[in-house]
């Protein structure tokens, strides 16, 4: 099946580019340069992955993520000029599941696409539908997360991230087990990564500031438990 990628770019030149470099890797690609018409064509049934420029006309890219991840889980590549560890961070806490900095490799950007769908479309063959532990419970196949039986939206990299955790509930994980579990060997992420999901996760499914479920092995890495 033929996958839609949809370029968020008011660069006509960048666009262009990743236009034909991933049309020539067999995507259907979709593209615009309004923030505005960015978000509305993002949240379409029949998008696959949103390719999400930071700077742009009509609505800011850290804003349409933020916005993106209150209705879908679409997976997002963030493509912009602001490489700091800051804004790296912050587009991850938004939701984003990558960062690609300008100037790019259009060949990598394709690589990254790839590879974050492989991700998002892995389903281990013997696995049960649904997992739970305590009050947090994943269903599997239709991606969803219910926490006391309410339905919590996560992004892809979360639900994985909690998924990796819940196969195996009490044991700790260091933050490089859980990057290679939850994302594969060809993930580009850092120690770091993990934390802000881990962060942004615990403000989902845990009652009370204090973690009760995710928990923190200092010096370690994380578990979860009942």
């Amino acid at each position: 099946m033929t996958r839609t990628i949809l370029i968020v770019e008011d660069d006509d030149v960048v666009s262009e580019t990743l236009r034909v470099y991933l049309a020539n890797a067999g995507f259907e690609v979709r593209a615009c340069r309004d923030g505005v018409e960015g978000l509305a064509r993002a949240l379409e049934p029949d998008v696959d992955l949103v390719i999400l420029d930071l700077m742009l006309p009509g609505l800011g890219g850290h804003e349409i993520c933020r916005r993106l991840r209150a209705e879908s889980t679409v997976p997002i590549v963030m493509l912009t000029a602001r490489t700091s560890e800051d804004d790296r961070v912050r587009g991850l806490e938004l939701g984003a599941d990558d960062y690609v900095g300008k100037p790019f490799s259009p060949r990598e950007v394709v690589a990254r696409v790839q590879a974050l769908l492989r991700r998002v479309e892995t389903r281990p063959a013997t696995a049960p539908a649904t997992i739970a532990v305590g009050p947090i419970e994943l269903d599997v196949w239709s991606r969803e997360v219910r926490v006391e039986g309410r339905a919590t939206a996560v992004t892809p990299n979360e639900f994985r991230l909690l998924e990796a955790l819940k196969r195996q509930p009490g044991r700790t994980f260091t933050r490089e087990e859980l990057v290679s579990r939850a994302f594969g060997p060809d993930y580009d992420g850092a120690d770091r990564t993990i934390d802000t999901h881990v962060t942004n996760l615990r403000r989902k499914i845990e009652a009370s500031e204090t973690p009760r479920h995710l928990v923190t092995v200092h010096g370690v890495g994380y578990r979860l438990v009942s």
